[in-house]
């Protein structure tokens, strides 16, 4: 069970140094228990007291780190079910599967094509985290493992199951982390061995949650600590109930034998609904294969609960951006808006006759509104205001955006030295604050009403400013 600030306090030396950073030991305690702060930062702990601390703060599903370098991913490390109640800490690595059946030359354009993709949304680059490499054959699957990491530096997970080919293939790759999948129960002392000996993670696969639990508890008594469980469930509630399950088993009864990431394959389920549905029937008795955005609906799912490995089978943008805009929704910290710095932002190449646009700092609002402007080639001086991180009405309601705040912030934000003019749009949605906000600014700007949606911005600029 995980400690209260006040059991881990009376832990501490109750010095009140402050070498941690922090004012008082309570106050460290706190932190330590909410898991904010490392066990680290207290240079006086006595090392029996450490050992006790560092267990009970453990994250309740182990972190786990895949690849190396600017690529690196991390998973795991959860600690609670639902993001509301704290937030999640590590988006899912989402791996393109790349089988032996596609030919050398389509593997080689998939590589490219894999590693150039890049998304750029809210200030962040999107792109999928790795490649799935699968094959029976030691020699196929070692050159071509080496040949994707060569290529895009990902993380990579090795998909076999004989160990003999794991080995061959990850040995000379032990430095970059690969994912070893999967060990069962027959194949798991094989398997571990190469995982041990390479010291290398291991995704371990049995049917249900209790099976892939007594198959983890062998693991550890192994001596394996880097885990990925899959319950090779039969169909999407069967997984999604197995997934629910250990999430919960982990952060709710502090489960070992299940506290650890979980690995999902959408694609796979998929093909089984579509086998056991059969095909349909359109227009004159034609028939149509299982639909191809079934995997993606399903690997939707897993994103949102709770896997934190996830094998797609397309490398389609259509299919993968939805899917990374989702992670990216669901795995920031619903506490700390995205936000980016106040200041005065050029589109565009302005001039000093270029009109000024007011927004806040909230990263959605900014980036769509500096988006639709620089999309339709307006040259303009975006003037973005700190309100923490919030909407344009959000911040309204909060007393934040309003002509008491936004007066005193034009008039230092340096934006009337860049401008020959005085006139400010301000956003459709607070209409209503025109006339108090021109008389803050003591009647030196002239404030415009601007439309309320973004898109309608370049046009309203070029026909009325």
């Amino acid at each position: 069970m995980a400690l209260s600030g006040l059991q881990v306090y009376k832990l501490l030396p109750k010095t009140n140094c402050k070498d941690c950073g922090f004012p008082t030991c309570m106050a460290f305690a706190m932190q330590l228990a909410a898991g904010k702060v490392e066990l680290e930062k207290c240079p006086h702990v006595a090392e029996e007291i450490a050992a006790e601390l560092g267990e009970a703060a453990a994250p309740p599903v182990r972190r786990l780190t895949l690849g190396t370098g600017e690529r690196a991913v991390t998973v795991g490390e959860e600690t609670v079910m639902y993001r509301h109640e704290r937030r999640f800490e590590h988006a899912p690595l989402l791996a393109v599967r790349l089988g032996e059946e596609v030919t050398d030359q389509e593997f080689s354009r998939a590589l490219v094509a894999f590693r150039d993709m890049a998304f750029d949304r809210v200030g962040q680059t999107l792109r999928p985290g790795g490649l799935a490499l699968a094959s029976d054959h030691a020699e196929l699957l070692a050159a071509r493992a080496m040949q994707a990491h060569q290529v895009t530096g990902a993380p990579l997970l090795l998909l076999s199951s004989d160990p003999t080919v794991l080995r061959a293939a990850a040995a000379p790759l032990a430095a970059a982390r690969p994912l070893l999948c999967a060990a069962d129960a027959e194949s798991l002392p094989g398997m571990a061995a190469v995982a041990l000996d390479l010291n290398l993670p291991l995704v371990l696969r049995a049917g249900g949650v209790e099976a892939v639990a007594a198959l983890a508890t062998q693991a550890v008594a192994l001596g394996l600590k880097d885990l990925v469980l899959d319950t090779s469930p039969a169909t999407l509630q069967e997984a999604l109930r197995d997934h629910t399950f250990i999430r919960r088993a982990a952060v709710k009864q502090r489960s070992k034998s299940l506290g650890f990431p979980t690995l999902a394959q959408p694609w796979h389920l998929a093909r089984a609904r579509g086998a056991a549905a059969g095909t349909m029937s359109i227009g004159g008795g034609e028939s149509l294969a299982v639909d191809p955005l079934l995997g993606t609906l399903y690997a939707s799912f897993f994103i949102a609960k709770y896997a934190a490995v996830i094998i797609l089978e397309t490398l389609d943008p259509a299919q993968l951006l939805p899917l990374l805009v989702l992670s990216q929704n669901l795995y920031t910290d619903p506490q700390r808006p995205m936000q980016v710095d106040a200041g005065v932002y050029p589109l565009n190449d302005p001039g000093p006759d270029s009109p000024v646009l007011l927004t806040t700092n909230f990263s959605l609002t900014y980036f769509t509104v500096a988006g639709e402007v620089e999309n339709g080639r307006v040259p303009a001086w975006l003037l973005v205001m700190d309100v923490e991180g919030q909407s344009v009405l959000t911040a309204w309601a909060a007393g934040k955006f309003v002509p008491e705040a936004i007066a005193p912030f034009v008039r230092t934000s340096g934006v009337a030295e860049k401008v020959s003019h005085r006139r400010l749009l301000i956003p459709g949605y607070v209409a209503q604050i025109s006339g108090e906000l021109e008389e803050e600014l003591g009647g030196e700007w002239q404030v415009t009403v601007g439309p309320r949606e973004a898109a309608d911005i370049p046009r309203f600029l070029r026909s009325t400013m």
